[in-house]
């Protein structure tokens, strides 16, 4: 079957999804900002993880529906990515999980903190996290990679560390945008494929051979 999948979802729209070994993902966008939330179902077990329970409580519930859900992540502590992971937890009895620090402004204190390559699991799916400070202190992007079987082309949910375009925003801030850039080199970029898929915390979606001719662009202009 082949896979339609492209990323563009709009607020109000409907979800988009795709089949990976092992993996479903499923996107959605919500709220003011245009936050994309994504769904992640294990192939073997049916367990569902949440990355960023960003906005609209009810439509993530209705899009989880009669599915387990095993955790929410959060991938960073701006207030958009988290708006209604208060009600997810309280309606699914979910655990949450979060850099220690970007923890502390949550709404719900996580149950589990993850750093940097450190294992986030559910079913028999395991994300690898890569911490990459810049953006805010604890950001966190998640690597799927089916264990190895996909590690030519592995999928990368970055929060708002890395966009079609560009690095996400650090404020005209000079020391967190160069952090950020050398995380992104050094933890992304350098040992990742570029066709490496990555899902962004707004907007579309692009690949890391897309952004890759761009790097020195980005550091040029200095945002």
């Amino acid at each position: 079957m082949p896979d339609t999948y492209t990323g563009d979802v709009q607020v109000g729209g409907p979800a988009d999804t795709r089949e990976l070994p092992g993996l479903t993902v499923t996107k959605i966008a919500v709220g003011d900002f245009d936050n994309n939330c994504y769904f992640l179902e294990c192939a073997d077990t049916g367990e569902v993880l949440l990355v960023d329970a960003a906005n609209e409580a009810d439509r993530l519930l209705e899009t989880l529906g009669d599915r387990h859900l095993a955790r929410v992540v959060t991938t960073h502590q701006h207030p958009d990515h988290w708006m209604a992971l208060e009600a997810v937890v309280k309606a699914t009895g979910a655990p949450s999980t979060a850099h220690p620090l970007d923890a502390g402004p949550l709404p719900v204190k996580p149950t589990d903190l993850v750093e940097d390559g450190g294992t986030v699991t559910f079913g028999n799916v395991a994300l690898r996290a890569i911490h990459l400070v810049g953006h805010t202190p604890g950001s966190i992007a998640l690597l799927y990679d089916a264990g190895g079987a996909l590690a030519d082309k592995p999928h990368l949910f970055t929060g708002d560390c890395l966009f079609p375009g560009g690095p996400g925003n650090t404020n005209k801030d000079q020391e967190a945008f160069t952090s950020l850039m050398d995380g992104l080199e050094e933890k992304v970029f350098g040992p990742l494929p570029d066709p490496t898929w990555i899902y962004p915390g707004h907007g579309k979606d692009s690949t890391l051979g897309a952004e890759r001719p761009h790097l020195q662009e980005w550091r040029a202009r200095g945002w």
